[in-house]
């Protein structure tokens, strides 16, 4: 069955749960935002001439919005393929064990860092290992395609880099998989057992069950290093998880006051599968992915970052 805008209608049905002081104040400021979309509450431009008149309600820039999201997504992609040096690139995804996606949705602060981390890791990895300088851009994913908080790292860095020694520009050099895995999975664990010994990491367990999680994540981490054949297709994807909401809602197939369906696809069998879920659950899994403000998505690092660093002084 469709519907038109279902987000909204969800939001609608379910104000009184999210619209409460409980509720972290920027969730409400972006769902907020969404209802008030091209309506009234926002202020209105109006075009009349001798043959009619024309209201055109303002938009609310939100990236929660869907509307404003894809648009925002679409003008967004050739800015900044066409910022980008006509070179060849590497895509790098950085994953950690599913046990501590739910540490790190209790720790959002700690979630956002991870990006950071990425890039440490590869430009520890390239400027010892050939010397050079990169460029790289991390886009933070915390979610997959059940709604659920799954902390990881979707990054695209030059295949090559700046030799410094020479001033010349290298075109590809190899990336080690093993290395850069070793080096992400002990910058992420470290991060974890300096937040605990702080005293700031939130958690339901206690410092020793803590401590021996960590030491049991030795096992299962994944980077995946693969090139990339087209730029504007990287932006593609990352935009739908850095500037769009976290469900199209396409994908949202029956609502009413006591369930939504949306559908999912399996990654290991390949086939769709129905999710359902109360209106509340729903919100609750779509509020967690809600950055607070100023949290930028999309990150720049090395030769692209925005300012340069010590070392480019």
């Amino acid at each position: 069955m469709k519907y038109r805008d279902p987000l909204k209608q969800i939001l609608r049905n379910t104000r009184s749960y999210w619209d409460r002081e409980s509720v972290p104040p920027h969730v409400t400021v972006e769902f907020l935002k969404v209802l008030d979309c091209r309506t009234a509450a926002l202020g209105a431009e109006v075009f009349a001439s001798e043959n009619g008149e024309l209201i055109v309600y303002h938009t609310c820039k939100s990236r929660s919005c869907p509307s404003c999201g894809f648009w925002a997504t679409k003008r967004w992609i050739p800015e900044r393929v066409a910022a980008l040096p006509p070179v060849p690139y590497k895509g790098i995804t950085f994953s950690m064990p599913d046990v501590l996606w739910h540490v790190f949705r209790l720790n959002r602060v700690l979630a956002d860092a991870l990006p950071a981390l990425a890039a440490a890791s590869v430009e520890a990895f390239v400027k010892a290992r050939h010397g050079l300088r990169i460029g790289m851009i991390g886009v933070l994913h915390t979610f997959n395609r059940r709604l659920e908080f799954n902390s990881h790292v979707h990054t695209m860095v030059t295949a090559g880099g700046w030799q410094t020694s020479s001033g010349t520009w290298v075109r590809s050099v190899y990336y080690d998989q093993d290395l850069v895995t070793v080096l992400w999975r002990t910058a992420v664990l470290d991060l974890l057992r300096q937040a605990l010994h702080a005293g700031v990491l939130t958690t339901d367990k206690t410092s020793e069950e803590v401590e021996e999680l960590l030491k049991a994540q030795e096992r299962w981490w994944s980077v995946k290093i693969k090139s990339i054949d087209s730029v504007e297709r990287f932006f593609q994807y990352s935009g739908r998880y850095a500037r769009r909401p976290v469900i199209a809602q396409r994908r949202i197939t029956y609502i009413d006051q006591n369930m939504v369906e949306f559908w999912a696809k399996d990654k290991i069998s390949k086939r769709i599968v129905w999710m359902q879920c109360s209106p509340e659950q729903f919100v609750d899994r779509w509020a967690q992915h809600i950055p607070k403000p100023f949290r930028h998505a999309v990150r720049y690092f090395g030769l692209f970052a925005p300012r340069p660093d010590e070392s480019d002084v």
